[in-house]
């Protein structure tokens, strides 16, 4: 179990109908159906889907306090206006009755496939039964019943001193950094302000979730929500903080590693830049760019690419003081290449995660990003709609 690993949780996935077979539903909700502290970061994409619109108008009314959240996948709910914002109300109000809780109290999310109507008829036959499969062992049929197109399901447990998080997220593709990146629900039974599980999230979120670039394509409708039972009594700020990062990072990776077509992951720093915002603008020109993905998906170390990239950003760069290096095996100074040890290089390369970094020349500020090769699986996948 992950989602229901801290105590005063319960779980339920469940096939409605939306998808053919797998399943495309689930229910998560605290034991006792009061409502917990839930702090939670969204996308920052303005096309953002009605469930999304309706989350955040739901905790700044609340207070930020939640007893369940619904979740369907299969159809994003996105683009479809005012009747979509209905269709997400109506979800939330179904599984609300099934709990026996006010709908105010219920948070909604959605992923799939952007500008159809939600299929309310699967989803509010299915929420009921739902409702009545709840348990402390559901929590993996629940990280089932998230997923798109998604290989497995993504799970994580982190037990602290005195507290343990738990968590499940969904991901692979459609995914940049703009908070959050996909679907991501953490539990914990720590006793901590929600304000500031709210700050740590963030910055858990924009040290993990955010230096996830798998093609450049932020969603309509990314959520990532903490919800605490506190259970457990009072817990370290410093230690949960760093359990809630460990917990986002095990999660990222997982993402990175089904992320679609993926057969390379590359780990980039862009060092020398001359502060933070342009070495993220630069780091992020070059895991998006496609002959850079491509050339990590053929093992090719071509440090020009990674230069045309960063030269391409809008950001300062002082050619001449400028280096490449994959694994920490320099291959090129001053915008030339330079000679290194081509055996050592080519077995990094053609591992399943290369080190990457790309040093500016133009001050001391740093960022990281992870990227993902684009092959013909990538291709092959969204070249469908569903």
């Amino acid at each position: 179990m992950s989602v229901t690993a801290a105590e005063g949780f319960v779980a339920a996935g469940c096939h409605a109908g939306i998808k053919k077979r797998r399943f495309d539903m689930a229910l998560l909700a605290t034991e006792d159906r009061q409502s917990v502290a839930c702090a939670a970061v969204f996308t920052q994409n303005k096309f953002a889907a009605p469930p999304v619109e309706l989350d955040r108008k739901l905790l700044a009314a609340n207070g930020g306090r939640v007893t369940a959240v619904i979740v369907n996948s299969g159809n994003a709910n996105a683009g479809t206006g005012a009747p979509g914002y209905k269709d997400a109300q109506l979800m939330g109000a179904a599984a609300g009755d099934a709990l026996g809780v006010d709908a105010s109290q219920v948070l909604v999310c959605s992923t799939g496939i952007i500008g159809t109507p939600l299929p309310m008829e699967p989803i509010l036959h299915a929420t009921p039964k739902l409702a009545k499969r709840l348990s402390v062992e559901g929590g993996h049929d629940a990280a089932r019943g998230i997923l798109t197109t998604d290989h497995n399901p993504k799970e994580v447990l982190i037990k602290g001193s005195t507290f343990t998080i738990g968590g499940m997220a969904k991901g692979c593709g459609m995914i940049a950094p703009n908070m959050a990146t996909m679907l991501a629900f953490l539990t914990t039974d720590a006793d901590v302000p929600r304000e500031f599980i709210q700050k740590v999230l963030r910055s858990a979120s924009d040290a993990t979730f955010n230096t996830l670039n798998v093609d450049g394509a932020t969603s309509t409708n990314d959520t990532a929500m903490v919800l605490a039972s506190g259970r457990r009594g009072k817990a370290s700020h410093e230690e949960f903080g760093n359990a809630l990062l460990a917990a986002c990072e095990d999660l990222t990776m997982q993402m990175a590693r089904d992320a679609e077509g993926m057969t390379r992951i590359a780990r980039l720093i862009v060092t020398g830049a001359a502060n933070d915002n342009e070495a993220k603008i630069a780091a992020k020109n070059i895991v998006e760019n496609n002959l850079v993905k491509c050339s990590w998906y053929g093992g090719d170390p071509y440090w020009g690419r990674l230069m045309a990239a960063a030269g391409s950003a809008g950001v300062d760069m002082d050619v001449a003081k400028s280096r490449v290096a994959y694994g920490g095996i320099v291959v090129a100074r001053g915008g030339a290449g330079i000679a290194h040890d081509g055996v050592a290089l080519a077995r990094h390369m053609m591992g399943e995660e290369v080190q990457i970094e790309v040093h500016l020349g133009a001050g001391k500020a740093s960022a990281r990003m992870i990227g993902i090769d684009l092959g013909p699986g990538y291709i092959k996948e969204n070249s469908k709609t569903s």
